[in-house]
């Protein structure tokens, strides 16, 4: 379809042709008139001289001397007219022919190649989750002071519109990599559209942030608004110090109590929120450092790291203190699932074909495979809690749930139970290496856990909890993958203790201000206060 500018540019192209063709014309007439001019008055003179040959041969003498002026302009007049129009006619014709914007040659001449669109649409899905991520991070420091309470409900509001934006336009990418839509131009248009959405997301924390800058006074120092922050900060950081030890005792638990698969996901867990907390503590006295000498602007930036820190930190205690409460769980949860699955797979022995799924009946050799492979699955895990050596029970639930969902129609409900709780363990576990190693984790695992959480809206049935589980899973793997690629962040220039979690976490970013609750204009608005 033909847009207006383009049509608007057509006719205007059309009408210079004729301006030109018209001034051609209007100089032809004009040097005609001048060539005819001399013939009228030779004709007039004659005419006044009554017949006479006499008069007619004086005018004829007399007109000898201007005979040639007076035929040669208006011939040049016609002849600089008609080249002045040929000129500009083939001149526009050239400019037409050799275009490549709109109203010329096809426009596809001027677009980036396919992957250029490709590369900005992955760069932006990951900068706009950071921009969430972050904004969520100091937004929470705020809400935590209970006179804000009302104050904040307009950021709470803008972050939460930019996360529905940023959870459509992964949810384009994932259609995107899937293949959806085929055709070049709608992939085109699929890409642009992810970029706009991201740019939304980025607009909408954009518009508050000078004003939520404002609500929190870090401007003020230590008699105002920083000195307020830095008393929050400090307190939660007490208190994750002692939440730490804590989670060391528990985890140490967990370690004799399940097999090491069990806790595989938060191993290290504990050491990673003590780099992050001595991040923090450093930060913090730097903070108050910076205030006293007068330097708020750099106090605000180091208070904004130690609180990145801080919350870092307290992703990865509250990860292994919900594993705990996770295999607790579902320890509880194995033997009713058993009892499930075995009444699943006897009531899908004596069912007709047609019983699994009305519209896709199993043949009846298909479903004697299921059920079989489903019998030597449940043989599997009942071996394995009998023999009395410790083992996962999230993976126990996971073998449960997967080899009895092909049979399942719904008659023991304690399976889609089992299957959310593994699904659940296993997406806020790969949001946690997520949030605590933006830094370096691309788009594609991000992507991953965008569809996961999606899935995993209620009403979720079986299938949507098992792909959820397992989209989850590959987030993580992918997550790790770019976490040993660049495990390494650039050496800082000034060394601080922790420095190394808190450039993978984002926390302090190898150049420029820590980030803040914005969008991608928020560090513009501060000057450059990089530690590193």
């Amino acid at each position: 379809m033909t847009s207006s500018l383009i049509r608007r540019r057509s006719r205007r192209g059309s009408s210079h042709i004729w301006a030109r063709v018209v001034y051609a014309l209007v100089g032809g007439v004009v040097g005609v008139a001048w060539l005819v001019l001399p013939v009228v008055k030779v004709l007039g003179g004659g005419a006044v001289a009554g017949g006479a040959d006499r008069a007619v041969a004086g005018a004829a003498a007399q007109g000898e001397g201007t005979s040639n002026v007076d035929l040669v302009l208006p011939v040049l007049a016609v002849v600089a007219a008609v080249v002045v129009g040929g000129y500009g006619f083939v001149r526009r014709r050239r400019r037409v022919r050799g275009r490549t914007t709109p109203g010329g040659a096809p426009v596809e001449a001027t677009e980036p190649p396919a992957g250029e669109h490709d590369e900005r649409a992955r760069a932006l899905l990951a900068e706009a989750d950071d921009w969430v991520r972050v904004s969520a991070e100091e937004l929470g420091f705020v809400a935590e002071k209970a006179e804000a309470a009302e104050l904040v409900e307009p950021f709470v509001r803008a972050l939460r519109d930019a996360r529905a934006e940023l959870a459509v336009a992964f949810r384009m990418r994932w259609q995107y990599e899937g293949g959806v839509p085929a055709e070049d131009a709608a992939r085109r248009h699929a890409l642009a559209g992810i970029v706009g959405r991201c740019e939304e997301a980025g607009r909408l924390l954009d518009a508050r942030a000078a004003a939520f800058d404002q609500l929190r006074g870090l401007e003020e120092g230590l008699g105002g608004g920083l000195g307020r922050a830095l008393a929050v900060a400090e307190g939660r950081f007490r208190e994750l110090t002692g939440r730490t030890g804590g989670a060391g005792a528990v985890l140490r638990e967990l370690g004799e109590r399940y097999a090491p698969s069990a806790t595989a996901a938060v191993a290290g867990h504990v050491e990673q929120a003590k780099d992050r907390l001595v991040f923090a503590t450093t930060r913090l006295n730097q903070a108050r450092q910076s205030a006293d000498s007068g330097d708020l602007e750099r106090a605000a930036g180091r208070l904004r790291a130690a609180e990145g820190a801080i919350s870092q930190a307290a992703v990865f205690i509250d990860g292994v203190e919900r594993l705990a409460g996770d295999l607790a769980t579902a320890s509880t949860m194995v033997p009713a699932a058993l009892t499930g699955g075995e009444a699943e797979i006897a009531g899908a022995r004596g069912s007709p074909p047609g019983a699994l799924d009305p519209y896709l009946p199993v043949p009846p050799g298909e479903l004697r495979a299921r059920v079989t492979h489903a019998d030597l699955a449940l043989a599997g895990v009942r071996e394995e809690l009998t023999s009395g050596r410790p083992y996962d029970p999230l993976d126990l639930l996971r073998r449960i749930v997967r080899a009895v969902a092909p049979v399942a129609t719904g008659r023991a409900g304690v399976l889609p139970a089992a299957a959310l709780l593994c699904a659940r363990a296993a997406v806020a576990g790969a949001d946690d290496v997520v949030a605590t190693h933006r830094a370096v984790v691309g788009t594609e695992p991000r992507t991953h856990l965008a569809e996961a959480h999606r899935l995993l809206a209620p009403p979720a049935p079986l299938a949507d909890l098992l792909s959820a589980d397992t989209l989850a899973q590959q987030a993580q793997e992918l997550a790790e993958q770019d976490i040993r690629l660049h495990g390494h962040p650039t050496t800082p220039t000034e060394p601080v203790h922790g420095l190394t979690g808190a450039l993978l976490g984002g926390v302090q970013p190898t150049t420029g201000p820590p980030a803040s609750y914005g969008g991608p204009h928020t560090r513009d608005r501060r000057g450059d206060t990089t530690d590193t």
